[in-house]
């Protein structure tokens, strides 16, 4: 085996305790695979390092019951070895010169391990440091910045970012509501947004929804790009995040409809709530 395949199949041997291994790579690790060196250690190992106090999260159920049956079928080997071994004729010379090459044996094929598992066992611990909400000391770190802003800030801060569309929000054609006011502010390199609205009636959510549509260059006017559902249960002005499902890059409208619970796929546009057109030179 060249080297370069011995650092292969050792990758690929921390590889499958750590993450598990495509079948592609299972097929390649059979391939390698000459005997020199023990699975079962690698996996040992990682249950060890598993078993540390990391603060992090528990073994994976599939390599605990893997390294439970390893154990089981190791110690049973080994008592049966030891049984053959009293009950062999052989003579203390073949016994011993056996016990001799294997002790080595053993310890060369452990010693090679010992050096990847000491990569598998950082590279566990760096896994799970890496995890998010996860301190390097296992704890959970505070809230970011950005965590911290309520909505309100977050948008105001959005506005700050350059390159970003402003409308402002108008009536639409459901002539019940009359007095709805408010705008929409999207930024396309964050794809991220905020609605304020004022004047929208309360709605029974079990009945309907407010649904907003991005009227956007990348789509047909048919097929306007959902921007989410949300229901208001509040008087007075709200702000409201965008869920855009696609990306919008150049939006020309935004239109929040009335729809039936949960939303539809197309609207008929039969009840406009609010209506906002950006202006050509914001585009």
């Amino acid at each position: 085996m060249t080297e370069e395949e011995n650092e292969i199949m050792l990758d690929l041997l921390c590889k499958q305790v750590v993450y598990g291994l495509t079948e592609e790579e299972t097929r390649q690790l059979e391939q390698l695979d000459n005997g020199d060196y023990d699975a079962a250690s690698f996996e040992m190992t990682a249950a060890q390092i598993g078993l540390l106090d990391l603060k992090a999260e528990q073994m994976p159920d599939h390599l605990l019951a893997k390294v439970t049956a390893d154990a089981d079928e190791y110690w049973a080997k080994k008592n049966s070895v030891e049984a053959d071994v009293r009950e062999s004729p052989r003579s203390e010379v073949q016994i011993a010169g056996s016990k001799v090459r294997g002790s080595f044996m053993d310890w060369f094929g452990w010693a090679i391990a010992a050096a990847a598992c000491i990569a598998l066992a950082v590279n566990i611990y760096s896994t799970r440091n890496q995890q998010p909400g996860i301190n390097s000391n296992g704890a959970t770190p505070a809230p970011t910045q950005l965590e911290k802003l309520d909505p309100q800030q977050q948008r105001l801060q959005l506005l700050n970012s350059p390159e970003v569309v402003k409308a402002d929000f108008g009536k639409g054609n459901v002539k019940e509501i009359a007095e709805v006011s408010g705008d929409v502010v999207w930024s396309a390199e964050k794809q991220a947004g905020f609605m304020r609205l004022k004047g929208l009636p309360k709605n029974d959510a079990a009945k309907q929804t407010y649904q907003l549509w991005i009227f956007d260059a990348s789509q047909s006017e048919k097929t306007p790009i959902d921007g989410g559902t949300f229901d208001i249960n509040s008087d007075g002005e709200v702000i409201i995040p965008i869920d855009a499902r696609l990306r919008a890059t150049n939006p020309a409208a935004f239109a929040v409809t009335i729809e039936k619970a949960g939303g539809v796929v197309v609207s008929d546009r039969g009840k406009i709530a609010a209506l906002a057109a950006v202006k050509p030179n914001q585009s």
